[in-house]
């Protein structure tokens, strides 16, 4: 049975390069490898496969052979076969492909996990900044033992890995390197285990911690702090906390970046004559000056009303849409009073005083004209 082109097996065209050579192989690795495939000879063969693929085509030199005279390269006397480099040569690769497999990596200590916190905040505590104290239920470092997970502080070179922190697994004819899993890679061992934290070095409790929220913030905003998250096992470096902003809906305003937005009702006497209005801000109310004619839909801009940028210091600017407001619940005078304002519009040329109202009646005419033409 005649071999497979090695591009073809890798899953890669011709002029693949070296990062996405070993993303492909991890790939088909992680699938077939045996310790994940134990009862299935076929995906055995394809991992083989795979890596005799990889050994020729990773390196430079062979692959400029295998490229010139194909799989004839490695026959005979012309290079020997594309596995010709023995599994000892790739503990490094496969250390760095399967470390995740086993739990291990190389030799180094776990890290604490990160953690997230979402938090809730009213527009004016995002605006304008705020500290608080929080309470996250996580991983701490043992009181008793400091962390080390001994009860009497002393450790001992692991007697599985030598000092190491680092075995090699055997199976069959692959030797795969992996963090002990005695020690955790570590090289050290515990005799002795706390029996407040049994040896892990940490304990489960709930921890408060300030936190202060710069102002500007805004949703899907992270503030990390730095080695507040969980400790990690036996002394390792604690992992951090994101805390996430998250800002709540506001009864006013509507948040656009740095901008705020927000409607401003009038009544029709308001925008048919002017007004002087008292526009809230985030700071205090702020005069605005309705022009007489004004429509529903026209926009004020108060620069600098915004939010200040957590980033870049700038503030953004306040955008007022008004709304004309149709009043209800109108006396009997008022009734009347529009009964005769309605009554000299329509005495009068209609189109001088609606001329959004004339233009459309216009076009739906010539729009009728045009259909039942």
């Amino acid at each position: 049975m005649s071999k497979r082109d090695y591009y073809e097996v890798l899953g890669v065209e011709r002029s693949v390069t070296e990062v996405e050579l070993k993303k492909s192989f991890r790939r088909l690795a992680m699938k077939y490898h045996p310790d994940r495939n134990p009862d299935d000879p076929g995906a055995q063969e394809k991992f083989k496969e795979a890596k005799e693929a990889y050994e020729v085509l990773a390196d430079a030199q062979k692959r400029a052979m295998y490229d010139q005279h194909g799989h004839a390269a490695f026959e005979g006397g012309m290079g020997g076969r594309g596995g010709g480099a023995g599994f000892g040569d790739m503990g490094d690769i496969f250390g760095d492909i399967f470390g995740d497999i086993f739990g291990g990596g190389r030799g180094r200590a776990r890290r604490g996990a990160d953690l997230r916190y979402i938090m809730e905040l009213d527009l004016e505590e995002a605006v304008f900044g705020i500290e608080r104290t929080i309470e996250i239920p996580t991983q701490v470092n043992c009181h008793h033992c400091n962390g080390s997970g001994s009860a009497d502080g002393k450790t001992v070179t692991c007697k599985t890995c030598h000092g190491h922190g680092r075995v090699r697994m055997q199976n069959g004819i692959f030797s795969i390197q992996q963090a002990c899993p005695h020690c955790g890679g570590s090289g050290q061992a515990i005799e002795k285990p706390c029996r407040h934290c049994h040896g892990e070095g940490r304990l489960e409790e709930t921890r408060k911690l300030s936190v202060r929220i710069p102002a500007g913030v805004d949703t899907g905003d992270r503030i990390r702090l730095a080695g507040q998250g969980e400790a990690g096992p036996a002394g390792a470096e604690s992992g951090d906390l994101y805390v996430e902003v998250r800002v709540r809906e506001h009864a006013i305003f509507q948040r656009d970046g740095n901008d705020l937005h927000c409607e401003v009702p009038i009544r029709f006497s308001q925008a048919a004559l002017g007004a002087e209005l008292a526009v809230p801000t985030l700071e205090g109310e702020v005069p605005v000056t309705i022009p007489p004619e004004t429509q529903t839909g026209q926009q004020f801009r108060l620069r600098g009303r915004g939010v200040k940028s957590v980033r870049s210091g700038r503030h953004g600017d306040l955008i007022c849409r008004v709304v004309v407001e149709t009043p209800v619940r109108l006396t009997k005078e008022q009734r009347e009073l529009l009964e005769q304002l309605e009554a000299s519009f329509a005495a009068g040329d209609a189109g001088k005083h609606m001329p959004r109202a004339k233009t459309w009646v216009d076009g739906v005419k010539q729009f009728w004209s045009r259909v039942t033409s």
